[in-house]
């Protein structure tokens, strides 16, 4: 019986293994549910990154399993193994191809970055005065030491080419502490421990912070900004489906980092403009809710009670823990 060529068994090897990866990388169901528009943009480079990994792994481990069994080592051989001298035009081979991997991946990441409006110049208003953003990684710096205006050549990160150079349909400041998230609507002077947007809308976030570096990312929407002292940033995204979604703190800011969450509510139109008229009746009535417009209002104590009450412990616990006591 004729034996079966090497090339042939390693192009039939390559199909199996190019359709269980693709396979694979195009079923998973490793990230939640999309909820925004720029989140198509992030998993369809996830599943590219992931289809090349179970790639790499079934090539990998395949071989290193054929090598187990085939060149095992026989009772009663004592024999030394063969001695190799090397093959360059295979280490060539294997040198080239994870370069060429990374190579077209770190292209791919720009161009979704990109698309994402992490490069596109642009200048707006940010609190008082205007910044220099770096947007994606979050690092943006004001361009001098007084508090002049000044421009921002860079806008945040979820801009996408149809919202560029526009004014956002929603304005929301963001304010992080530990360990909780401040939502102050300015054009309707609400204040909220979540976040509620309207479906389909432009959101901009303007996000600061007022004692440590914090992070803000909702995973549904594959979006994530740092929210850092004394420095604002912004991050900016269309929700798409309607539903509730976590919040979460992504950079360790003490001790209770890991209880610092919340959610955004995305509404449809109309349940946003109920939400918007109840909780401007609601705030008229109660002017000193637990989340106020101006957060300085209120006393520590206040403040703190209902995270404290979340958390299982009294406010004066909870204080002493804050203050490093």
């Amino acid at each position: 019986m004729e034996q079966i060529p090497v090339s042939l068994w390693t192009l039939v090897a390559g199909i199996v293994v190019t359709a269980i990866s693709v396979w694979i990388g195009q079923n998973h169901t490793l990230l939640p549910v999309q909820a925004s528009q720029q989140a198509p943009l992030v998993d369809g480079f996830f599943n590219i990154m992931f289809t090349i990994a179970i790639a790499l792994f079934l090539v990998v481990e395949g071989t290193i399993l054929i090598f187990l069994i085939k060149y095992r080592r026989r009772r009663g051989d004592d024999s030394d193994g063969v001695r190799v001298e090397g093959n360059v035009p295979l280490e060539i081979f294997w040198t080239a191809i994870p370069s060429l991997i990374v190579l077209v991946l770190g292209i791919y990441s720009v161009d979704v970055f990109n698309r994402m409006g992490g490069f596109e110049p642009g200048s707006h208003p940010h609190s008082s005065a205007h910044v220099a953003h770096m947007p994606g990684t979050a690092l943006a710096a004001t361009l001098n030491d007084t508090s002049e205006a000044t421009t921002a050549p860079a806008i945040g990160i979820g801009a996408t080419p149809k919202t560029l150079g526009k004014p956002a349909d929603l304005v929301v400041d963001v304010k992080g502490i530990q360990y909780a998230w401040l939502f102050n609507y300015p054009e309707t002077g609400i204040s909220s421990g979540e976040l509620h947007v309207p479906v389909g809308a432009d959101v901009q976030l303007n996000l600061s912070a007022d004692d440590v570096i914090h992070s803000f990312w909702v995973p549904n929407f594959r979006l994530k900004q740092d929210a850092l002292p004394g420095i604002p940033t912004e991050l900016r995204f269309v929700a798409t489906k309607p539903g509730t979604y976590p919040v979460v703190c992504a950079e360790l800011c003490g001790g209770y980092h890991g209880s610092m969450r919340t959610q955004v509510v995305v509404h449809t139109p109309e349940e946003f403009d109920s939400w918007l008229t109840e909780n401007q009746v609601a705030q008229k009535q109660d002017p000193q809710q637990i989340v106020a417009s101006n957060p300085a209002d209120l006393s520590t104590s206040e403040f703190l009670a209902p995270h404290a009450h979340h958390m299982g412990i009294s406010a004066a616990t909870l204080e002493s823990l804050v203050n490093g006591q």
